[in-house]
């Protein structure tokens, strides 16, 4: 008879009891250092299937304190994030997060320290303890997320939404995502529709699941409409080579997909230093959104940020009210901005 059953909350000892494991594996596991401790990925997912059969979170007093509301909602970044200028990528998002906290009688924790190792990248949990429990539930967001710590976050229950997709093995995280790929689909229709039928692609050096969305969109819509890339970017090579400029300045490519701005700028003086221009000579569009000086000058996406922090407002707000909407993910459209780089085939030397 499971601790369930009994009428009682399941226990480590019960996840590794279904689990057939030891309790330190169990531990090891959620508290997410099964990398560290060599764990095998077979036994990892036993132990959370198990968590999931038996519906174990961990740190129940710690939950039970979580349940008087103190109506304070914290803001976690696993790097140093906060803006320093009205230009920084994540000022938007901070912004729209406050307004919507403000408008709905929340308070904001900002935990800009939480156990950072000296590297520059933040921990959630200090000598083992959370310290987003200040809070009644946080947003999270930055580049170098800890999938260890969002998944032991999951498994205690703590409430949370992170901003940007994460792949969590085990773990169905809530999270608010930027829906490049139907952007990246966007802007190769957008090609198509100009005359456009052979295509470059210019990639950055990140391996993240937001790049990984946008070229997913890429590739399965150039497929979709019969398009051809035959481009370094395409095929897996990061940033811009020297040879491939030469075969775009001879003509290889009408039009050109770039993963982010300063890519795109370095794609306009590599042209231009071989005598091409954009659009005239190649067309160029940007899976980016353009900063405020450059705002209508590249064809390029727009990331919703002020939205997006709002929508994770109300979504942890609906999470403290009833903790079933603690999974789940939310696709937020990021809407195509034209600007003066797409020009269709016939007009182009």
């Amino acid at each position: 008879m499971t601790a369930r059953r009994r009428g009682k909350a399941p226990s480590q000892a019960d996840v590794a009891r279904l689990a057939g494991v030891s309790q330190s594996a169990v531990s090891r596991v959620i508290s997410g250092n099964a990398a560290t401790a060599r764990i095998p990925e077979e036994t990892r997912q036993r132990v959370f299937e198990a968590v999931r059969k038996l519906g174990y979170v961990a740190n129940p007093a710690a939950r039970a304190m979580r349940n008087q509301r103190n109506n304070l909602l914290g803001v976690h970044t696993f790097e140093r994030v906060f803006p320093r200028a009205c230009e920084d990528f994540y000022f938007e998002f901070l912004l729209g997060i406050e307004e919507r906290a403000e408008e709905t009688g929340f308070d904001l924790v900002l935990f800009t320290s939480t156990g950072s190792g000296g590297d520059g990248e933040r921990k959630i949990y200090r000598n083992g303890t959370n310290r987003l429990n200040l809070a009644d539930g946080s947003i999270l967001l930055g580049v170098s997320t800890d999938r260890g710590e969002l998944a032991r976050l999951w498994y205690e229950g703590y409430p949370f939404v992170h901003i940007g997709r994460r792949e969590v093995p085990g773990a169905e995280i809530p999270q608010i995502i930027p829906d490049y790929r139907s952007a990246s689909a966007q802007i190769v229709e957008r090609l198509a529709e100009h005359g456009h039928r052979r295509l470059g692609y210019v990639r950055e050096w990140m391996e993240m699941e937001p790049y990984e969305d946008r070229r997913s969109g890429y590739a399965e819509t150039v497929g979709q409409l019969g398009l051809t890339d035959t481009s370094p970017g395409f095929l897996g090579t990061h940033g811009i080579g020297e040879d491939w400029l030469d075969e775009v300045a001879r003509g290889a490519v009408t039009a050109i997909v770039v993963e982010s701005q300063s890519l795109a700028e370095s794609l306009r003086e590599g042209l231009a230093a071989r005598g091409r221009k954009i659009p005239e000579d190649v067309s160029v569009a940007v899976l980016e959104a353009a900063p405020a000086d450059l705002a209508g000058q590249w064809d390029s996406l727009v990331i919703p940020r002020i939205e997006i922090g709002r929508i994770a407002v109300d979504r942890l707000h609906a999470m403290l009210d009833d903790p079933e909407k603690r999974t789940g993910n939310l696709l937020v459209p990021c809407p195509l901005v034209p600007g003066t780089t797409i020009a269709t085939v016939s007009e182009q030397a």
